[in-house]
């Protein structure tokens, strides 16, 4: 999508993001910014939760969870679907939960001091 081989091997940038591209990514970023949501994805990425689960493993008031849920479903993040009365959320999908997973496992190369990957 955005690299292509120059015939040596190396790989060029073909085109830019579009602005929209960009802004949609920019706000990913910040709905992740909040330590209550990254920990909130990082269990959505595994599986599917209602609020009160949320709330009772992370330690938080579930009038938060769902504040934090709402903001995070909005931008395009979590999915939800009914189960009886309960409503249950999870990662939106295969690229949510890999963004999840490599910030995270980036995270642990800075404080472990695990040599990094190139």
């Amino acid at each position: 999508m955005y690299v292509r081989d120059n015939g040596s091997g190396a790989t060029l940038a073909q085109e830019q993001p579009t602005r929209a591209q960009v802004d949609a990514a920019t706000a990913a970023f910040r709905m992740l910014s909040d330590a209550t949501r990254l920990r909130l994805m990082w269990l959505l990425s595994a599986g599917e939760y209602d609020v009160g689960s949320l709330a009772a493993a992370l330690g938080v008031a579930r009038p938060s969870v769902s504040q934090h849920l709402a903001k995070l479903r909005l931008a395009g993040l979590v999915r939800t679907r009914r189960a009886g009365r309960r409503v249950l959320y999870q990662a939106r999908d295969a690229h949510v939960r890999a963004l999840i997973a490599e910030a995270l496992f980036h995270a642990d190369h800075e404080v472990s001091g695990l040599p990094r990957h190139d």
